[in-house]
């Protein structure tokens, strides 16, 4: 029997058998491939379903050699703060282009059960007054059509009770630091310590990638940087923000986040916005609150932490699963409409500092990335105001 290929009835030439030969060993070599991916796939998936999972520390673990580490970040966000200079001014290492800061009502929910009522949430239905701050997170001013993280800083005002730092006991201050992804793309200060110098240095890929062992790559917190690099809402008032690192809550641990809070305000539809213009978010919070006189309404929440649970203070790459500790409504936040954008007022708010530690007790930042900013913010705060030739506020 002729064992030749045939094609349409003739036999193939030598050269035609050669390719499809050659096509069947590239076809099981790609099913091969595609199988080996799987099985890596799958391993990989349960190794981490392994690593992440609980039970954790309630308490914060400090490792050896952080307070050097900490000094040589701040060196590193100085140098970034030299770098970006606009103009005469210095402007912040991180978040250093505001879309507005814009005065703010928080009022404690009135239903609070007791085991909630905890620091400035301590009185349900008491308000608050304050100033938010909304902005994109490069550490320079860049388009807002550009990929980028957005943030929001709260600030109450006239709070009792003793400052967390020493040297801030005249504030009377609540600050929330919060940006618009759940988790952090570091997780520890040694990570951030390398992640920040090869920014620094214009080296990103060397941010995630140290060295030419795998075992240091960190490809998972590259997905989170990529992640958190996301397109601008329409309007900075329809974004959800978080505090990804954790923070004392009475007894307890917590991480806060700011949520849009439908039926509390009136109805709003936010204008299509123009995006090539390069403040348009800027211009859409005018739009709402100062042309259409239209107050922006959030939830401020909490999500305790359930040390049994995967729930890590000192890994900030971790989210919080809200299958095992759901977040829960603390206080409503109103943004009143008002006239924000004057010269003056921007001013103010370029001199205007926020730090998770400016707070009471009750609320104290906890683990590395919080212990880092406790000492990051101020060096970085005192060293640009002086330069701009005013004292911090």
């Amino acid at each position: 029997m002729n064992q030749r290929l045939l094609f349409a009835g003739r036999p193939l030439g030598s050269a035609a058998r050669f390719w499809l030969r050659l096509g069947g060993l590239l076809g099981r070599l790609l099913l091969g491939l595609v199988v080996l991916a799987l099985l890596g796939w799958a391993a990989s998936a349960a190794w981490y379903a392994w690593k992440f999972s609980g039970p954790v520390s309630a308490q914060e673990q400090v490792p050896p050699g952080e307070a050097a580490m900490t000094q040589s970040i701040i060196q590193t966000a100085i140098r970034i703060v030299d770098q970006h200079r606009e103009n005469t001014r210095y402007l912040r290492d991180a978040h250093a282009k505001a879309h507005g800061c814009v005065q703010a009502q928080v009022q404690v929910a009135g239903d609070l059960p007791p085991a909630l009522r905890q620091g400035v949430f301590s009185e349900p239905g008491k308000t608050w007054n304050g100033w938010m701050r909304l902005s994109n997170g490069n550490a320079y001013p860049q388009f807002d059509s550009l990929q980028d993280a957005r943030g929001m800083a709260l600030k109450l005002l006239q709070v009792p009770g003793a400052q967390l730092l020493p040297s801030q006991q005249a504030r009377q201050e609540q600050d929330f630091v919060m940006f618009n992804h759940p988790n952090f793309f570091v997780s520890d200060v040694a990570e951030y310590q390398q992640n920040i110098a090869a920014q620094a240095d214009g080296k990103k890929v060397l941010a995630f990638f140290p060295g030419w062992d795998p075992r240091q790559w960190q490809v998972r917190h590259l997905l989170i940087a990529f992640s958190t690099l996301s397109d601008a809402p329409d309007s900075p008032t329809q974004g959800t923000y978080y505090s990804v690192s954790p923070y004392k809550f009475g007894g307890a641990n917590a991480k806060f986040r700011v949520t849009p809070e439908a039926g509390t305000c009136p109805a709003y539809s936010v204008p299509k916005p123009n995006r090539d213009l390069p403040n348009f978010l800027r211009g859409a919070l005018y739009q709402q609150l100062s042309a259409d006189r239209v107050p922006a309404c959030f939830a401020l929440q909490i999500q305790l932490q359930d040390a049994s649970r995967y729930m890590p203070l000192e890994d900030t790459s971790v989210e919080w699963k809200q299958s095992d500790s759901p977040f829960v409504t603390v206080a409503h936040i109103k943004v009143p409409a008002q006239d924000f954008d004057s010269p003056e007022q921007n001013l103010a708010c370029d001199n205007m500092a926020f730090s998770p530690w400016h707070g009471i007790e009750a609320h104290r930042p906890v683990g590395g990335i919080n212990r880092l900013r406790k000492a990051v913010y101020d060096a970085v705060s005192q060293y640009r105001h002086a330069r701009n030739g005013n004292v911090a506020p």
